[in-house]
This record gives C-alpha cells, structure tokens and sequence, in this order.
C-alpha cells in the first residue's frame, strides 16, 4: 500500500469519525406536553400530560428516571404530583404520563425537576427545570409572572394566545436574575408519532441570544409545540465515578402556536 494512499484512507477514516460524531450529538430538551393547551369548557377538563427527556425534532430520546419532583402552580400555590406520573414506554425508552383534571379556573404551569442526567458525549450532566402552561376556563391572570424555580423561562408575550409567526420574548432568570448574553435553543415538536424535516442538520435545533435584560424573541414558523431550553453552567459540580463533572442547567419552556384560522361570515 502506498503512502499517498494510507494517507488518504486515514483522512476519510477521520472524516467519518467526525461526520458520525457531529451527527449523533443533537439538542437535549426536557418535555412536559400537555394534550390540551387550553380548556374552556368543563367537559373538557381531564387532561393528560406526555413527560420524557428527548430530541424533539428528531423524535428520539434517552431513558428518563423518575424525576426529582412534579408540580403544578396555580394562583402563587404549588401542588406536588410526582405520585402521579406513570411510567409509560416510547421506542424502548422509558417516558412518562401525568392524567389530571383542571378543576378551577386559572393559568396552570406544570414543572417538572429531573434527576440530573450524565451525558458521556458531552463529559457533563444535565438538568432541565421543565414548564409548559395551560390556560383553563378563560382565567390566565399571572401568565408573567416566575413561579420561582432554579431556573426558568417567564413569558413577556402571553402563552395562551399564540399563532404561528408570532413573535414570542421570553426572560432568562436563573436564581432569580435576568442572564444576560446566554444562549437559548429553540426545537419544534412535531408530534408523537412524527419527525421534522430541515434542509441541514444545522438548522433543527435554531438558537438565538438573550439581550442585556435577559430576554429574547423568536418566531416559530409553523403552529405546533415549541420547546424553548435557556442554558447555562451551574456554579457547581456532580461526581461521575471519582471525577468532578460539569453541569448544565436547563430553564425549558414549552408553548403552542396555533395556526391562525380564516375569518368567517358574521352572524346576522
């Protein structure tokens, strides 16, 4: 075998490893998806939430244990479900439910906490303080207000009246501080059952910068769920076997874009 020939066997080796490399690290989100963003009317009240740590886009994910807490916030209250999650399998994975009835009016922010996660290609962990709101029976008072986590995404754009092209802000708080300057990544869910489609695999996770007031917009171009993840390094560290690891921390919120409907004949 000649030189010039191991040589380009070894760069096409390594163009492989790399290509192999870059394709399989895709954007982690936490997802907390309620079957129903909005409920008007009592009879719809029964809700169930889809609960699992993924690829959103791709549809593809990793196990998720049993998380470190679940609430709910209503009206400045929380209320602990974690009890109620039950343990539900997609591709082999381990995922989550949650079923719960929408008692009383209100803007409801379901959050869950994770165990922190161990990302061997990434050398750290991570841990995605997850929120996603449903507005029930027509009250949504308290929609920009922070429930107060670790970490977490405050609309400045109300979350229960959203369409497609809509420009949404959000603030970064982390421990209660706007982050200034921090990245946050933006994925499209397309569903259960589905996976998205884009030109490039750059372009599935979108990723925009807060300002000097840790805000930032985006516009989603299509209705449907929409998971914003606000990241950041946490000021300490996990142990992984004897070594001190990195962690991420995660303020991830999820919204729905509806697509804007056709106006109709007025009623006479």
């Amino acid at each position: 075998m000649t030189t010039k020939f191991s040589k380009l066997i070894a760069q096409t080796c390594l163009f492989a490893i790399i290509l192999l490399s870059s394709s399989a690290v895709f954007a982690h989100f936490g997802m907390v998806i309620p079957s129903k963003p909005t409920v008007m009317e009592m009879a719809d009240a029964n809700i169930t939430l889809e609960v699992k740590f993924w690829h959103p886009f791709e549809n593809k994910g990793m196990n998720l244990a049993v998380p470190k807490s679940f609430q709910v916030y209503v009206g400045g209250t929380a209320t602990d479900l974690l009890s109620a999650l039950k343990k539900t399998e997609q591709d082999g994975l381990t995922t989550y439910e949650l079923p719960f009835k929408l008692e009383k009016p209100g803007e409801y922010a379901f959050v869950m906490e994770p165990q922190p996660y161990w990302e061997p290609q990434e050398d750290k962990f991570i841990i995605h303080y997850t929120k996603a709101y449903v507005d029930a029976f027509g009250d949504d008072e308290g929609w920009n207000e922070p429930v107060g986590i670790k970490t977490e995404i405050v609309p400045l754009v109300k979350p229960g009246a959203l369409y497609a092209g809509n420009v949404f802000t959000g603030k970064v708080l982390l421990d209660g501080k706007p982050v200034v300057g921090g990245e946050v990544e933006v994925e499209w869910y397309p569903g259960p059952d589905k996976m998205g489609q884009a030109p490039y695999e750059t372009m599935v996770t979108q990723v925009v910068i807060t300002d000097g007031e840790g805000n930032f917009n985006f516009a989603p171009p299509v209705a449907g769920w929409w998971g914003f993840a606000g990241l950041n390094d946490a000021d300490f560290k996990l142990k992984e076997g004897n070594e001190d690891k990195d962690v991420e921390l995660g303020a991830v919120l999820w919204l729905y874009f509806h697509e804007f409907q056709p106006a109709v004949e007025a009623k006479k």
